[in-house]
């Protein structure tokens, strides 16, 4: 192992700067050399690669975002397109790629693989949603940021004894939900594993009325529905003033947490350690705090199982 090549792809996460850095000075301290690749696929495919060094990473593990920059790459889903990122990479003198991001990025790697590309994922993604790993690098980040906005929308909330409707991300997975709902001492958390009903809700939110209550915070997954058409509906049903709050990419940005710094460093290190026993087609996770490794087609077929029950916890001690 000579030379290998980094990139990250799809939604930016807090904490992807530090797995580059990680990638790239536990390379270089085992003598391979490293090329960057920016704007992920799309840049790959238009030969968008830079040698880096150890002063290319340098103070950038308190930064948001990520230095080698992304992009959407639809045309990647092309054999031929994937091809000719096959030939780029053998061009330069690659011997391996190292993807971060998330499902759609390590689909990716494993079809790059299939043309004799060795490659390994480190999971980068908000959304917390990859099952293999149980945790995501950019989760703490985001999950805090959510939490910072909860207690600013209470305090107005409770002034105004409103209703708090907070949408926050994660597509077809509602940990970012779930995870700040019980963190930020939510009356009522939608997922889009469990699904609601509207008029429960408004139920929910008109019996703490009779019992005192005088503001209520619901948070909600993207996945399930709109915060601003919920709230007309609660509105109209019970009365009550009811806001929609809709957090969006502020959830991506941010330094990320000491967590999610540690999490980068540990897995960038263990994907060049990986490269070097000669697997490919992996992908990095931690499991019971342990870094570990897995086949990439095993791990993007694993069936996705919803935390039961850490949410009938959050339903026994909410309201």
């Amino acid at each position: 192992m000579q030379k290998i090549a980094i990139l990250t792809s799809g939604g930016d996460a807090p904490g992807m700067n530090a797995a580059i850095r990680a990638v790239v000075r536990t390379a270089l301290h085992k003598g391979i050399q490293v090329m960057g690749v920016q704007r992920g696929y799309a840049g790959l495919i238009n030969g968008e690669l830079i040698p880096m060094n150890r002063s290319s990473v340098s103070d950038i593990i308190h930064r948001g975002g990520t230095i080698l920059r992304t992009a959407r790459c639809p045309e990647f889903k092309k054999e031929e397109v994937r091809e000719k990122a096959a030939k780029i990479l053998k061009a330069y003198g690659i011997d391996a790629l190292v993807v971060i991001g998330g499902d759609g990025s390590f689909t990716g790697a494993k079809l790059l693989s299939k043309l004799g590309v060795k490659t390994v994922g480190i999971p980068g993604t908000i959304d917390n949603d990859l099952v293999y790993t149980d945790y995501t690098i950019g989760f703490d980040t985001a999950l805090n940021t959510v939490i910072d906005a909860i207690d600013k929308v209470r305090d107005t909330s409770t002034s105004h004894e409103r209703v708090s409707i907070l949408e926050v991300m994660g597509r077809d997975c509602g940990d970012l939900a779930l995870y700040a709902g019980i963190a930020g001492g939510a009356e009522y958390i939608i997922t889009p594993e469990k699904g609601f009903s509207r008029d429960e809700l408004c139920k929910v939110i008109l019996e703490g009325k009779q019992n005192g209550k005088v503001h209520n915070l619901i948070l909600l997954a993207e996945g399930v529905g709109g915060a601003q058409e919920l709230a007309e509906y609660v509105e109209n049903v019970t009365g009550i003033e009811t806001r929609a709050t809709v957090l969006g990419h502020i959830q991506r940005g941010g330094s990320p947490t000491a967590t999610d710094r540690i999490l980068a460093s540990r897995m960038g290190a263990k994907a060049v350690e990986v490269l070097l026993e000669g697997k490919t087609s992996r992908v990095i996770g931690i499991r019971d705090n342990k870094i570990i490794d897995e086949d990439i087609d095993e791990a993007l077929a694993l069936e996705r199982k919803f935390d039961d029950e850490l949410f009938d916890l959050s339903e026994a001690i909410s309201s």
